[in-house]
């Protein structure tokens, strides 16, 4: 195994959508999924573990710190935008990283071109934004949902940090 940068799998959307038409040249699938990802915990990992089974390489969309801001409040993002794409990097299942702006990635999507799109459990295709959902299927993506891991979110962790509870 060799031992990866983190910092190198952050790209630049022009840079991910070159690797991506080398994939594509390999004909090998890729997987996108997208989220704020603002405290990485067990529920990230075992999602994003499971979504990268789906193909042969796997690049998440993050959202930015303004971003997160617009979807969450003032008080959040706790990690910072190139911070936590960082974090997602240094997973063994995350091949590649992309900070978006805006509150959907639609444009980004469209760019991509995903064979496999990963949401999750708490979407339906009915649930997906509009425009993001006609970018994928103008791409022949194949849309899926991964279910949560119970007991891990980003505002429970926040909670349990803010009334002093403490992990058993």
């Amino acid at each position: 195994m060799t031992n990866r940068n983190p910092a190198d799998l952050v790209m630049t959307l022009a840079e991910a959508v070159r690797w991506r038409e080398t994939l594509r040249a390999a004909g090998m699938k890729l997987v996108v999924t997208n989220g704020c990802f603002d405290i990485l915990h067990r529920g990230h990992a075992e999602y994003l573990y499971g979504s990268r089974a789906l193909g042969d390489a796997q690049l998440i969309l993050i959202n930015s710190d303004a971003s997160v801001r617009a979807l969450k409040g003032a008080s959040r993002p706790v990690i910072g935008e190139y911070e936590r794409a960082y974090m997602l990097g240094a997973l063994e299942s995350v091949d590649a990283v992309v900070i978006f702006e805006g509150s959907r990635c639609d444009r980004e999507l469209a760019a991509l071109k995903p064979d496999i799109y990963v949401k999750g459990g708490d979407y339906t295709v009915d649930k997906l934004d509009p425009a993001e959902r006609a970018a994928l299927e103008g791409a022949g993506c194949k849309i899926c949902f991964k279910p949560f891991v119970a007991g891990f979110s980003t505002t429970s962790i926040i909670r349990k940090i803010l009334e002093g509870d403490r992990a058993e």
